[in-house]
């Protein structure tokens, strides 16, 4: 593929920054709070573990509590990869932005004009669906996550996380059930409408979207632990720890906990099968954020947020692939993603000058007095970051 302007800018941006040590502040005690939060998500939501990696100007810190394997003690490694569950639609939302900048397409394309007959029956048409609803999440199309539920929720998960899906089935599965609301007429996050966008992707360039996110942006981005699984690869290329899940939907302190680390990725495709790192995930959004992925025109496209109401977690709006939550001292930008043992967050200030990447490698709620689970730890941890000791977000 040939080299964008945006990937030259960032190349050029990128060997410009300073390295940075990790463990640069543990000394000073400038993340007791964050420390204090990381705990709680082992003493109080019972989690397994957590680990975080913050990036401060032109410092680095790691911390971590719990363990990154249960019953042997190992603690996590700065280098460990985990599965970022919908964090995936902020790299498929960025190469789409990236295509429109080099006048490939519009945003306002319909689905209809790129994948055409696919979109059709049971009460959509594609025609009046555009991409951009598709990122933003106003298009109406169903989750395939919900057709599948029952397969893929308790103890039926232990039987089927190894089916094998193509993107195409997923579509499908979503369009079994009639649209959410009329194209534009309101807010319901839906996987499939990031299968789609990922299928907008190839059909534009005719390569896969592996290929398009790994030239785009892992490579330009020296993002050397993120990757795209092939359908068959069911484990984690790499350094990792083990993933633990109790099967939801309902969770309870005696509950049995399960190893769910190898999984099938192809039912998440561009809605949520990416592996990377803490780190990986803290240069990409800090670049981002920067301006130094997309044009001024596309990110201010990104960062165009609405408010999707009791839709989804509270105190935050959605934008393109791109989120904001307010914190009590301000606001900050990213995406979370959750998979079967392993939920994350990467957030930061709007310019990207700090930020904060985390992940738990547990995905319940303790039925407990605190019940503190993943959202709440990572909200905790925020709030430590960026708003304790008289830190202010902005």
């Amino acid at each position: 593929m040939k080299t964008t302007a945006v990937t030259a800018v960032l190349t050029a941006a990128l060997l410009s920054v300073t390295p940075v040590a990790f463990g640069a502040d543990r000394e000073s005690g400038g993340h007791r709070e964050l420390q204090a939060a990381l705990d709680r998500a082992v003493t109080e939501a019972h989690l397994p573990g957590v680990l975080v990696e913050v990036r401060d100007g032109g410092a680095s810190w790691f911390g971590q509590a719990g363990t990154a394997e249960l019953g042997t003690g190992r603690g996590f490694e700065p280098q460990d990869r985990f599965r970022i569950g919908s964090t995936t639609k902020t790299f498929v939302a960025t190469v789409l932005l990236q295509l429109e900048a080099e006048h490939r397409l519009s945003l306002d394309d319909s689905v209809e004009r790129w994948l055409p007959g696919l979109v059709d029956g049971n009460g959509y048409e594609g025609s009046k669906i555009t991409i951009r609803q598709l990122l933003n999440h106003t298009s109406g199309i169903a989750n395939f996550a919900t057709a599948v539920q029952d397969e893929f929720s308790g103890e039926p998960f232990l039987r089927h996380r190894f089916d094998r899906f193509t993107p195409r089935q997923l579509v499908e599965l979503g369009l079994s059930t009639e649209p959410q609301f009329a194209p534009g007429a309101g807010w319901q996050y839906s996987d499939t409408n990031y299968v789609l966008a990922g299928l907008v992707v190839e059909q534009a360039t005719g390569r896969s979207l592996g290929q398009e996110i790994t030239d785009r942006l892992v490579r330009p981005l020296h993002l050397k632990s993120t990757y795209e699984p092939a359908p068959e690869d069911t484990g984690i290329r790499g350094p990792h720890g083990r993933f633990y899940s109790k099967l939801g939907p309902t969770y309870a302190p005696a509950s049995p906990v399960y190893d769910v680390t190898e999984l099938n990725p192809s039912w998440g495709w561009g809605s949520g099968d990416l592996v990377s790192t803490a780190g990986d995930l803290a240069t990409f959004f800090q670049q981002l954020l920067k301006g130094r992925v997309l044009p001024p025109a596309q990110l201010a496209e990104m960062l165009d947020t609405q408010d999707p109401g009791r839709n989804w977690i509270p105190g935050t709006r959605y934008g393109l692939g791109l989120a904001s939550a307010t914190l009590s001292c301000g606001q900050v930008w990213g995406m979370g993603g959750a998979i079967d043992g392993s939920w994350s967050y990467t957030f930061g200030t709007r310019d990207g000058r700090h930020l904060l990447s985390t992940e738990v490698n547990g995905d319940w709620a303790d039925d407990a007095p605190s019940k503190l689970g993943p959202i709440s730890v990572f909200q905790q941890e925020l709030e430590a970051e960026f708003c304790g000791g008289g830190a202010a977000a902005r």
